[in-house]
């Protein structure tokens, strides 16, 4: 069975090897009809195969062990690669838009519609269809490169829906300027959605909070709360590509002795680790537990307990990265 590191890689050369394809054939389109919009295609098509050149290499970079240069592995790689190809679909669409423009003062003639929308609804229907198991796959792996290289193409596969649907268009009224409004608004298009894969991998590259995965790692530790887990605080989740950084506090009892310290915090780390399919590393800083605790400590037979049990604590997403216990909000008016 493969492994996701294969599988990824396998996706990303696939796609690199589909995009020279199916470049080639919009490029042949262009040269049958003359139509500014199908080039318009073409030329995105073409930052389709520089940027999934780039992404099968940060797939492969990212899939390299840690060593002493970097010791949390090259997995940030991919968050670069998405940025990369978000930066150079928005050239790409600049470039559209001033062609789109001039294009509005050269008069020209559109041949062989009928080849051309044959060749660009064979591209569409090609890019769709990877684009989508690309996705697919950079879900199932967690690898944001094979995800934005993904979505890039069903971006592609939408432009070249409007591509013929204005080509047809035009065949059928011979209303030339149409060619030239439908570039126009591609290149809007495109724009937008290369800024918005900058945005994601700036987000990535610097560290910010990533919700949805945060939202499960408190899903695993509420569904799997262990009664000695006293606190959990100050928690922290970074990704590198795939892999997954984890780290956090955890209130033991402070009269135990270090071997169960040991043994607990492994159970804790255990218990996250299969909670993931990618690779997991975990930091578990321990503190010892205070007599304020007791108010939500399940801590059976405690031998030092101190007041009783009043209820559990609700670990959130929101609660659980504050660097700070949580018996505060729980103590009686009384204490």
């Amino acid at each position: 069975m493969a492994t996701p590191q294969q599988t990824k890689y396998r996706w990303m050369t696939f796609s690199v090897g589909l995009s020279i394809v199916l470049l080639l054939i919009k490029l042949t389109a262009y040269y049958l009809t003359s139509s500014t919009a199908i080039l318009t295609d073409a030329l995105e098509s073409i930052v389709n195969v520089v940027a999934s050149g780039f992404a099968l290499y940060s797939v492969y970079l990212s899939g390299q062990p840690r060593d002493l240069n970097h010791p949390y592995g090259h997995g940030k790689i991919e968050f670069l690669s998405s940025g990369f190809e978000g930066a150079l679909i928005t050239s790409a669409g600049i470039f559209i838009l001033i062609q789109a423009v001039y294009s509005f003062f050269i008069t020209k003639t559109l041949t062989n519609l009928d080849w051309g929308l044959g060749l660009i609804a064979l591209t569409t229907a090609a890019n769709a269809g990877t684009g989508l198991m690309l996705v697919r796959t950079g879900r199932r792996t967690d690898s944001l490169a094979l995800t934005a290289d993904g979505r890039h193409l069903l971006t592609d596969s939408v432009s070249s829906l409007v591509v013929l649907a204005g080509v047809a268009l035009v065949w059928l009224t011979n209303q030339l300027w149409l060619d030239s409004v439908l570039s126009l608004i591609l290149s809007l298009i495109i724009i937008y959605n290369g800024f918005q894969l900058i945005r994601q991998s700036v987000a990535r590259l610097m560290d910010e909070a990533d919700v949805p995965t945060i939202e499960r790692v408190v899903s695993l530790l509420n569904s799997h709360k262990d009664r000695n887990w006293i606190d959990v605080h100050n928690l922290r989740v970074q990704k590198y590509g795939a892999d997954l950084h984890i780290d956090c506090h955890l209130t033991l009892p402070y009269y135990w002795d270090l071997n169960q310290v040991h043994d607990e915090v492994h159970h804790f780390e255990d218990t996250l680790k299969d909670g993931f399919r990618s690779e997991v590393e975990i930091f578990v800083h321990t503190d010892p537990c205070e007599q304020e605790c007791c108010h939500y400590c399940r801590v059976a037979d405690c031998p030092v307990r101190g007041f009783p049990f009043v209820r559990d604590v609700d670990w959130t997403a929101e609660n659980l990265p504050l660097n700070q216990k949580h018996f505060v909000a729980l103590a009686p008016p009384n204490v």
